[in-house]
């Protein structure tokens, strides 16, 4: 069955303020629903790609300066 705008818009204008609420709802969930399929077409990262992007300070876990008088 195909549905036409015309005839979704004169349902719409059946329903009472508060069920059009949810109906706005309800098409805003469907819209992302749609835009999250289409960003399930990227790539997803796998672990370990990122090795080698960045590096720790070989002081890292030492005590920080500024919490010195909380120790």
């Amino acid at each position: 069955m195909e549905m036409n705008n015309l005839l979704l818009y004169s349902k719409l204008e059946t329903l009472p303020e508060h069920m059009k609420a949810e109906v706005v709802d309800f098409v805003d969930l469907l819209i992302k629903k749609t835009v999250g399929n289409e960003k399930d077409d990227k790539p997803k990262p796998k672990f370990g790609s990122g090795k080698g992007t960045f590096k720790m300070a070989p002081d890292f876990d030492a005590p920080l300066e500024d919490f010195k008088e909380y120790m």
